[in-house]
């Protein structure tokens, strides 16, 4: 797959999969779920939602 997401993008999700993953601790373990949604995108650099609407963030082309 293509990346579809820039760095910005990137740091705001892994800021978000951190909040989501303190409170998958806190309060219920299924926001870990997202938490682990928003590490993957981040890894693979693509995401699914963005690949079907025809965005994307990255500069790089």
């Amino acid at each position: 797959m293509e990346e579809n997401i820039g760095k910005t993008d990137k740091n705001i999700r892994m800021i978000l999969a951190l909040v989501f993953a303190y409170l998958g601790y806190a309060y219920t373990p299924w926001l870990y779920i997202v938490a682990v949604i928003l590490v993957v995108t981040i890894a693979t650099g693509s995401c699914l939602p963005y690949k079907l609407l025809g965005i994307s963030t990255n500069k790089k082309k």
